[in-house]
């Protein structure tokens, strides 16, 4: 919309991206270094905006474009000794709905177009849970939750002392004092909610205690066994499609990304039946797809199968698990994240149909196996490729990679830790340093060194398995 009226307001829009982006990480297209002009973070542009009056009242303007990549002397040098009119500009084309200011490669559209919308297929779908005050909410220590809120409950404290004391977000800790009546009277019932990428906690699953708790989803996590495909609508962190991920819990909202602009969705592919408040949490056996049952039809045609809304030993039968797989596999492929690359900056994706029932299990296979891997259900995690060879404290202090060893501490370390699991994306965070970051001060107990060592498998097998994904022939 804002792009929209600019271009019905101003007759010219110039705009000269001096990028240095660090928080993207940059790079010159020749892989330099590009260079902030400012001692900052965030991209520097220059835009010019040009009214003459004369342009028709339901005309569009013209866009002109200029990249400026390179060491920040080199930018200002240029800056210097141009002007508006040597410039070689690049004549763009904003196409409608999304009217870029900047140019955009769409080659490939009318076949991407051509699949199924994830966002069409699964009716139901939500962003993750908001707290405002995650320490306060959010524990991984069971008892220290329990111990706080009812610390909050028995005890009178004002706004600020609230606030200063949990780190609460703006208006959260007026809210909750607002919320202490109902509060005091609600059953605190634990749940675990997948925070980060390999890394639940605990809540208290309730609408008194959780700025936006998004019952109308998350409720179906919490009534029987489920799963759903975690995605971003928009992805802002490096240059590179990483954003898929899996969940059988209800989730945060920055479950994969640590940026506002990138809130994490959840997909569930069962939906069990309504009921609102505490009644959530009692279990149920009764479940419906939650799949567009038009898009379903189509598979099935496709592929000459019968669908059925649980997994079935039948012949020629698949289920609402197969399709997800599915998904999962194609969206894990590095050509597909590659090819739709600028498609997948602004929507939620957009999946191709299967082609034939061979390609369809072959996938389903594959995206089976990621499943289990992401939720660290695959045997497979348990084998171990890194050793905890040295006894110590088991404090986190700062951890760093060197020569195949994630040092916890000064002497502790993982050792034979693949760099491609170090460094390896899921949405906005690489797991394997975001997991030890976040226990910074904390001791390492038995069971967390076992599940570190199956997040460093996982990330492993991860690459493995895209790469298996890519040598099977998908029309993209």
């Amino acid at each position: 919309g804002m792009r929209w009226h600019l271009l019905k307001t101003y007759d010219k829009i110039y705009t000269i991206d001096l990028h240095g982006n660090s928080k993207k990480k940059e790079v010159c297209p020749d892989g330099s270094p590009d260079q902030n002009v400012f001692d900052i973070m965030q991209g520097v542009s220059i835009n010019i905006f040009i009214k003459t009056g004369k342009k028709r009242p339901n005309e569009l303007g013209e866009v002109y474009h200029f990249d400026l990549y390179g060491k920040r002397e080199l930018k200002y040098d240029f800056l210097m000794q141009n002007e508006l009119k040597n410039i070689a500009w690049k004549d763009l084309e904003p196409k409608k709905p999304n009217l870029f200011f900047v140019p955009k490669n769409y080659d490939g559209e009318k076949t991407y177009k051509a699949g199924f919308d994830i966002n069409d297929l699964f009716p139901n779908n939500k962003t993750g849970i908001v707290s405002m005050g995650d320490a306060f909410i959010f524990d991984k220590d069971p008892k220290a939750l329990l111990n706080r809120i009812n610390d909050f409950i028995n005890n009178e404290y004002s706004e600020i002392e609230l606030k200063t004391k949990y780190n609460l977000g703006k208006n959260y800790a007026k809210w909750i004092i607002n919320n202490k009546k109902e509060i005091a009277k609600i059953p605190l019932n634990l749940v675990k909610i997948s925070y980060r990428p390999f890394d639940d906690c605990y809540t208290i699953f309730d609408n008194h205690l959780l700025w936006r708790w998004r019952n109308e989803t998350m409720q179906h996590f919490l009534k029987g066994e489920n799963v759903g495909i975690t995605l971003c609508k928009q992805f802002k962190t490096g240059d590179n499609y990483v954003h898929t991920f899996i969940t059988n819990k209800i989730i945060e909202s920055s479950y994969v990304s640590n940026r506002t602009s990138e809130i994490t969705s959840t997909f569930p592919i069962y939906l069990y039946s309504e009921s609102t408040g505490q009644q959530t949490l009692e279990q149920n056996t009764e479940r419906t797809p939650n799949l567009n049952a038009e898009i379903v039809k189509q598979i099935a045609d496709k592929l000459s199968l019968t669908f059925t809304n649980e997994k079935e030993a039948t012949e020629n039968t698949f289920a609402p698990i197969d399709i997800l797989d599915y998904i999962y596999a194609v969206l894990h492929s590095p050509t597909y994240r590659q090819k739709y690359k600028e498609f997948l900056k602004i929507d939620f994706p957009c999946v191709p149909y299967p082609q034939n029932q061979d390609t369809f299990w072959q996938l389903v296979k594959l995206g089976s196996e990621l499943r289990q891997l992401h939720l660290l259900e695959n045997p497979i995690v348990e084998q171990y490729i890194t050793q905890y060879p040295i006894d110590g404290d088991n404090i986190v202090d700062k951890p760093k990679y060197q020569d195949s060893k994630v040092y916890i501490n000064a002497s502790q370390y993982f050792a034979n830790v693949p760099q491609l699991a170090w460094e390896f994306y899921i949405g906005g965070y690489q797991p394997a340093q975001k997991w030890l970051k976040d226990r910074k001060n904390r001791k390492l107990e038995f069971d967390d060194i076992l599940h570190y060592q199956k997040i460093i498998v996982a990330l492993t097998e991860t690459d493995r398995l895209m790469q298996e994904i890519d040598k099977i022939k998908i029309e993209y």
